[in-house]
């Protein structure tokens, strides 16, 4: 029954990339949905997106060796969408544009855009790679020892369905897989709590430590204050996000949708890590990447398992497809589209969209196949990311006032992308902050010293 329940859903999950296929009439609908997105298909994109490998499988693995501090992984993505709804959402929106790097090339120039899109190609390899890693535990469950078919099963999946439909086929899985995901969750927690003892149990087995918010002895302030900068400021300044806000109708149901998503992560976070913290008292043994799916496959009943695994392989998948066409539309659309000089008709850039489809999606799958670690790949992805480009992007919505210039945006991207990929190289857990930091610095110095020095030639 299990086997037949997650063969419907990827049935399922095809034939809505199969309709949605027949509705791509140009780019227009194919990278951003003809920007006819409404309130539920924008918050159920959100939350599916973001409730992705890392807030399943990792961050109840982080509840299983952390306690509930574990819940941070989520709760800084509460922090940057608060911040984002009420600060830059309508004016992403109002921009109307396919992807971050066209941002960028508006708020500096056509260098910036093309470094951009470079390292936001790189990064997010692992943020699909930590995806389909996680797709193929959760699928391991079901059928044990077979974890690299599972993680190739999984992404040939959400390839097909992402390849036929792009943005329409992704707004519509996402939202029934964000009803899919919020069903199993909520049936998992109760149940997972109750075969540990209940609450005073959890906290009698795992000791006070465990239930210790906001830090406690297994992450200080420090570990928070990485995260938020690391990972919470990848939803202030995400191309995942704001390609969701691109294909908003209008401003206000982007700036809606962010709210009302950040208030629904909440129980979520909160509710995936006391999962995770109930797996330590009843299966202390297992790896902590396998406390998720060893309670789905121990203590929930058959039949509502394989509902919950289908709610888990929801949230993987909808952050997989999602993180895919984002990076194909930046390599298509921003890279390679603006260097063929005879200029590129809108079917010529759907089929190189659906090729780069194709092809970082088998690169992000060997990926995946080597590390076969969920919050391993992920953070890998996030602290290029972030240490390089979000600093200079939100520094370029004030570019004129603050006296930017393209040239230190580049020097900014490569330099502090640059260090975080060094350290995590090297093996150093706080070189992504490193990397931020003088992201931060060299956007500035660069910045006022190329201009001191050209009003110095113009005078």
């Amino acid at each position: 029954m299990s086997l037949a329940i997650i063969s419907f859903f990827f049935v399922g999950m095809i034939f809505i990339g199969a309709v949605s296929f027949r509705r791509i009439r140009g780019v227009e609908s194919f990278f951003v949905a003809d920007r006819r997105g409404t309130p539920l298909l924008i918050t159920g994109s959100l939350v599916a997106t973001i409730v992705g490998g890392s807030s399943t499988i990792g961050m109840a693995g982080l509840g299983f060796e952390k306690g509930l501090v574990g819940a941070w992984w989520l709760l800084v993505g509460v922090v940057g969408l608060v911040i984002l709804s009420f600060s830059w959402a309508k004016r992403v929106r109002r921009y109307a544009f396919y992807t971050l790097p066209e941002l960028l090339g508006d708020q500096y120039d056509s260098g910036v855009k093309l470094v951009a899109s470079v390292i936001i190609s790189i990064a997010w390899l692992g943020i699909i790679a930590g995806q389909m890693v996680a797709a193929g535990k959760i699928l391991d469950v079901l059928i044990p020892g077979y974890l690299d078919s599972m993680i190739v099963l999984s992404a040939a999946v959400f390839m097909i369905y992402t390849l036929l439909g792009g943005q329409y086929s992704i707004l519509r899985t996402d939202t029934t897989q964000s009803a899919i995901l919020l069903l199993g969750i909520f049936l998992c927690l109760p149940l997972s709590i109750g075969k540990a003892g209940g609450l005073e149990s959890l906290r009698l087995n795992l000791g006070g430590s465990y239930f210790s918010f906001p830090t406690n002895t297994y992450a200080d302030w420090t570990y928070v204050a990485t995260l938020l900068l690391m990972v919470g400021s990848t939803y202030v300044v995400g191309p995942d996000i704001y390609s969701r806000l691109f294909c908003a109708r209008n401003e206000g149901i982007a700036r809606n949708a962010t709210a009302i998503t950040a208030l629904i992560m909440i129980p979520l976070a909160f509710s995936i890590t006391l999962i995770g913290m109930s797996a330590k008292v009843i299966f202390p043994g297992i790896s902590p990447e396998g406390a998720f799916p060893r309670v789905i496959s121990d203590v929930l009943p058959a039949g509502i398992n394989a509902l919950v695994i289908a709610g888990l392989l929801s949230a993987v998948m909808s952050s997989a497809d999602t993180c895919l066409l984002t990076a194909s539309t930046i390599i298509s659309a921003d890279i390679i589209k603006p260097r063929v000089r005879e200029g590129m008709k809108d079917g010529q850039l759907l089929l190189i969209s659906r090729v780069f489809i194709v092809l970082i999606g088998l690169v992000s799958l060997g990926i995946a196949l080597k590390l076969k670690g969920v919050i391993t790949a992920l953070l890998l992805g996030y602290t290029i990311y972030s240490s390089g480009l979000v600093l200079p992007v939100i520094c370029g919505f004030y570019g004129k006032w603050l006296r930017l210039h393209p040239r230190g945006a580049v020097v900014a991207i490569i330099g502090g992308g640059g260090v975080a990929v060094f350290g995590k190289w090297m093996g150093y857990s706080h070189f992504g902050l490193l990397g931020m930091g003088l992201s931060g610095m060299l956007l500035f110095a660069v910045s006022w010293t190329v201009r001191f020095l050209e009003r110095r030639r113009s005078r």
